[in-house]
């Protein structure tokens, strides 16, 4: 005990100092190993991870969503598919409403690419107008399952979802542009202000695709009853 005590107490030789200075190198090394440049490769694996997990749980739910539909799906079938605890779902979807959200977004998205085609075609905005709309309920009624549980679920209801506002915004004021140039044409009446005409034709076009999701009165084709709804609003706005 004695000896121990006395080498505790002796002044550390150069050759001690060495070696704790080697051993502290050492550790700094080690440390950079793990918290230097590799962290970001592990930062962005663990990102890429997060991802592919998230667009898997979306598949997945949109497979669900088709073969069962919206009402018969349940969380706990999504994650028992994906293997994953129902705490892990959360920590990506509060719910299996959230996750259609996204598959509204998307909508918004397409909607938004139809809608600057026709801004950059040499056509009258009536043709827009029909070749727009028309693709449009072609898309929805090639996958019926889906867009009904998007209905239903309220995933693109700009009051249900305020998180489906700004998207839909950017996608009505390109429609504002297209009816604006027509009454620069003359082909559109300017009797009533382009935001209203835009409100109506969204309106109208939303109004027509609910209905026919959720199985309601007319005619069962989407896009015949489009095509109607659409000569209705032509017929009211043309100039």
């Amino acid at each position: 005990m004695r000896r121990m005590r006395v080498a505790r107490n002796e002044p550390l030789g150069p050759g001690s100092v060495a070696a704790l200075s080697l051993a502290k190198l050492g550790q700094q090394r080690r440390l950079s190993r793990v918290a230097g440049p590799n962290s970001k490769e592990t930062l962005g694996l663990r990102e890429r991870k997060k991802a592919r997990l998230r667009q898997q749980i979306i598949d997945t739910s949109i497979r669900l969503f088709r073969k069962h539909g919206y009402e018969n799906t349940r969380v706990e079938d999504i994650v028992q598919i994906l293997e994953i605890s129902q705490p892990t779902f959360f920590r990506y979807f509060p719910s299996k409403d959230a996750v259609l959200r996204e598959v509204g977004r998307r909508g918004f998205s397409c909607i938004k690419e139809h809608l600057e085609t026709e801004l950059s075609s040499d056509v009258t905005t009536a043709q827009r107008l029909r070749r727009m709309y028309e693709g449009m309920a072609g898309e929805v009624e090639s996958d019926r399952p889906l867009w009904r549980a998007v209905v239903l679920s309220g995933a693109m209801d700009p009051v249900r979802s305020p998180a489906m506002r700004r998207p839909e915004e950017i996608a009505v004021s390109l429609l504002r542009e297209i009816l604006a140039e027509g009454q620069k044409r003359g082909e559109i009446t300017k009797a009533f202000p382009v935001t209203h005409l835009a409100e109506f034709m969204e309106g109208l076009y939303t109004t027509v695709v609910r209905r026919w999701a959720v199985d309601l009165s007319g005619p069962r084709s989407l896009s015949e009853r489009v095509r109607s709804a659409l000569a209705f609003f032509l017929k009211g706005v043309q100039a």
